[in-house]
């Protein structure tokens, strides 16, 4: 049965998935204060976390433009009409989570929330188990052979498979 999208509900977006336990680590922070360090290894840290959310932002541009290029929506609750290999989805099948993640590691690494950093991990999880596995499967019902080769070519975070 091919569904119309990968997903159906208004929750199963990374906003939803990844941005309220990001907003519930502010809270704990206000709650629990807590600091990552002091004096210099602060300013490396605040540099890390510029540098990811600079790396996480030119990531999602680039997916998103390669997106429109190809007349493709950004929205998983949309149907996709191709599969998209070019650009920023020839190294990652999922630069936009990938470019996402990257920025909240950056903002709680520059501005020093912990716990946004800590439950960064179950969110990176529930977004691969929520969003990603199940974009996977809508495509493979969709797409089939053409979504495989791709899949077996692209790793699903970051880099292209070897080829012997």
């Amino acid at each position: 049965m091919d569904q119309e999208a990968a997903h159906t509900r208004g929750w199963q977006t990374f906003e939803v998935v990844c941005g309220v336990p990001f907003l519930l680590g502010i809270a704990l922070q206000l709650l629990v204060p807590l600091s990552f360090a002091r004096g210099s290894l602060r300013l490396a840290l605040i540099l890390a976390g510029a540098g990811l959310f600079i790396l996480g932002m030119v990531l999602v541009v680039l997916a998103r433009r390669e997106l429109r290029r190809h007349r493709q929506p950004t929205d998983p609750g949309r149907p996709t009409s191709q599969i998209v290999t070019t650009g920023v989805f020839s190294f990652s099948r999922n630069p936009l989570y990938l470019g996402g993640l990257s920025v909240l590691a950056g903002l709680a690494l520059a501005f020093n929330l912990p716990w946004s950093l800590a439950l960064l991990l179950p969110a990176a999880i529930a977004c691969h188990i929520l969003l990603v596995i199940p974009e996977e499967k809508y495509l493979d019902d969709r797409f089939g052979t053409a979504y495989r080769q791709y899949a077996a070519a692209v790793h699903r975070w970051l880099g292209r498979a070897r080829h012997n």
